[in-house]
């Protein structure tokens, strides 16, 4: 396999001061309608907002002056942001596609930082072609949301911290998109608590992960109909084979049954999340989970937390 777990811990201490702890929180009253015990990683606390400046940072930090003139990267907003922070904080340009369609407080994080945003149609075809024709004019790096060791390595000392926090738990679960956040955390959970299951959270409108486990081989998403604007990419061949061997199970949620996920964390946790990282909490609260035995705590990773307004 491509990443271990040496590879999350090297990554931990190389972004050691760059990326935010974040906290773990808790709610008495979550934990009773899931009759579970809950422990949120609040990576909608990170740094831009996302887990994605994990990943970022750790690339960003092992590509040193292979990146000179620069990273480009294709992103509809959270690993946008995190590749213009980490390169900003290492003092090389960032160049950044993203999709016409990218929520605006996405676009607007992306140019605080100072990057060039070249905007596209939001197809994957046509980020990945600006990506190049950028690439070939300012003979900038690609950093890759996802299909990347370095970047799923950096996404893995999330679920470190929280599992050295929170102590052992009995199931972890986290958004599932690219698989990049999924695939770190699989790596982590199966080398630190290997009787821990393992859980993905995917809306139902873009359940390619879903469809390619399944399966036994990956499928493309095509044409995703979600408020979940961070889960709407394919998994690629590396994240595919991760999660294969890892999950136990990718439980898939309504976009009502998000918003009302969200409204929980608002009115239990206080915070305002992104849809996509609602995904965890509204697969925990679906029958199929809540059937599940032997399961007394959990996990959950919170994604992110940039939304332009709430759907409620």
């Amino acid at each position: 396999m491509s990443v271990d777990f040496d590879d999350v811990r090297a990554a931990a201490a190389r972004i050691e001061g760059i990326v935010a702890h974040t906290p773990i929180l808790t709610s008495l009253a979550l934990d009773s309608l899931a009759g579970r015990r809950l422990f949120f990683k609040c990576e909608n606390l990170q740094h831009v907002g996302a887990f994605k400046f994990r990943g970022a940072s750790n690339a960003l930090a092992i590509l040193g002056d292979q990146a000179k003139n620069g990273v480009c990267t294709h992103s509809s907003g959270n690993h946008a942001q995190a590749v213009a922070l980490a390169a900003k904080q290492r003092g090389v340009p960032a160049y950044i596609v993203m999709p016409s369609t990218a929520p605006r407080v996405k676009v607007d994080g992306v140019r605080s930082h100072g990057a060039e945003i070249t905007f596209c149609e939001p197809t994957l075809e046509a980020r990945e072609n600006t990506a190049t024709a950028v690439m070939e004019r300012t003979g900038a790096t690609f950093v890759h949301p996802f299909d990347d060791e370095r970047v799923i390595a950096g996404q893995g000392t999330a679920a470190l911290e929280m599992i050295n926090e929170a102590g052992p738990l009995d199931a972890i679960i986290a958004p599932i998109g690219g698989g990049g956040l999924l695939s770190g955390t699989s790596i982590t959970t199966q080398a630190l608590l290997p009787n821990a299951r393992i859980f993905g959270a995917e809306p139902s409108g873009a359940d390619d992960a879903a469809q390619s486990l399944a399966a036994g081989e990956l499928i493309p998403q095509t044409s995703p109909d979600t408020i979940c604007d961070g889960l709407l990419t394919s998994l690629c061949e590396m994240t595919y084979e991760i999660l294969s061997t890892h999950l136990e199970a990718i439980i898939t949620v309504t976009d009502q049954e998000v918003i009302e996920a969200m409204r929980l964390i608002r009115d239990h946790l206080d915070m305002i999340v992104e849809p996509s990282s609602a995904t965890v909490l509204a697969a925990i609260l679906r029958p199929e989970f809540a059937a599940l035995e032997g399961i007394d705590s959990v996990g959950l990773i919170l994604s992110g937390g940039n939304v332009d307004s709430l759907p409620f």
